[in-house]
């Protein structure tokens, strides 16, 4: 008797509609509905044709560019100009998902008349269609600032990498029952400024099920359990292109760095041993 055939999962009536662009209140309307929204990271035109062909409702262009592609340590370094470059390229990918542009640090937090100047120039120039900022109860008069000039604005909370120096390291926030009552305070604060998401980063999953059950506006988690109402990782480590193991909540859909490697070692080889190029990639004069 022949093995029955596997079932393939069905995705979402609204996530498998591939002509209509997501929005803003596309993510709402999926929250609303406990569609999950899939978020991933893309920095460069190629990586947005993947991710925007497998179907992802939204590309963040990271300021985590800064050390999966610009080889620095931290996100502190990298610029507004960085940033608007890579911005450019992802915009050229995409042709339906939303796609969010990171506030690098510095952009934002010293004036907020510059704050809204820059993040008008992700959508000006860029393309973006909405921002993302570090922060809670300081960053809620920004995100007013914003709306203003008509930038929908993505909240982020729980671990900030871009304080990283005050919150010695990159560790857990929200364990202890009063910093989780301020997490949750911050979400709601950045709610009734006006953000039209918030992203928990490194935080418990019952804290993270708690603000999402308590926010009208969709929670997206990295590293913050299940309960979130979309996900976001950096694509370079869910696709195994990064050196050493990952993070604890990220996981590895693929490990295309060895396979990358071991295919640049293998041209190597076949040119040093005359191997390559053959006549099948070698061209002939007319006879």
């Amino acid at each position: 008797m022949a093995d029955k055939p596997k079932a393939v999962k069905s995705a979402p009536t609204y996530a498998a509609d591939r002509t209509k662009p997501v929005t803003v209140a596309t993510l709402l309307d999926m929250k609303r509905k406990g569609l999950k929204i899939t978020m991933l990271t893309a920095y460069d035109y190629p990586t947005a044709r993947i991710v925007e062909e497998a179907g992802v409702d939204a590309v963040l262009v990271g300021d985590s560019v800064a050390m999966t592609k610009l080889g620095y340590e931290s996100t502190l370094p990298v610029t507004l100009d960085e940033m608007m470059h890579h911005v450019k390229a992802v915009k050229r990918g995409l042709s339906r998902a939303l796609l969010v542009a990171d506030m690098p640090y510095l952009s934002y937090e010293l004036d907020v008349r510059e704050a809204a100047r820059a993040a008008g120039r992700f959508l000006k120039e860029g393309g973006a269609h909405a921002v993302k900022l570090e922060g809670g109860l300081e960053v809620a008069p920004v995100v007013k600032e914003l709306l203003k000039v008509n930038v929908p604005v993505f909240g982020h909370i729980g671990l900030t990498p871009q304080a990283v120096n005050r919150l010695g390291g990159y560790k857990v926030q929200g364990r202890k029952p009063q910093d989780a009552e301020r997490i949750l305070t911050e979400a709601r604060v950045l709610e009734g400024a006006g953000c039209c998401a918030v992203v928990l980063e490194c935080v418990p999953a019952d804290l993270a099920k708690e603000i999402s059950r308590r926010l009208q506006i969709p929670t997206i988690g990295i590293g913050a359990g299940p309960h979130c109402d979309g996900q976001v990782l950096v694509s370079d480590d869910m696709l195994g292109l990064t050196e050493g193991g990952p993070t604890k909540f990220v996981k590895r859909y693929a490990s295309l760095r060895g396979l990358a490697v071991q295919a640049v070692a293998d041209y190597c080889r076949e040119v040093r041993d005359g191997d390559f190029p053959g006549p099948e990639h070698s061209f002939s004069s007319p006879a």
